[in-house]
């Protein structure tokens, strides 16, 4: 099955969080923290929004911050994605 975001939307799934810290030190499943950047798998046409024109400015590949608790989370053969707005996209990682 394939998604296809609508309107402003961008379906994104989340980079995996960092396990042991730069010093080394491993975290347990609690300490670490919710991972907020991730990879843009499909982007929607953008168009009239709220009655303004949002044109796209990120692309499938592109690896992005998110806000913090953005989003729709879903379950996709076994896989997870979050579905957000274009707005909740903070920057994208070069």
């Amino acid at each position: 099955m394939k998604l296809k975001p609508l309107s402003d939307r961008v379906v994104v799934k989340m980079v995996e969080a960092e396990e042991t810290t730069k010093s080394g030190i491993i975290l347990t499943g609690a300490a670490k923290e919710k991972p907020q950047i991730a990879q843009v798998i499909e982007v929607g046409p953008g168009g009239l929004v709220d009655g303004k024109e949002v044109v796209m400015t990120v692309k499938v590949g592109d690896k992005v911050i998110t806000s913090k608790y953005s989003g729709t989370e879903i379950k996709l053969d076994g896989e997870e994605y979050i579905i957000v707005r274009q707005n909740d996209i903070l920057a994208i990682v070069e």
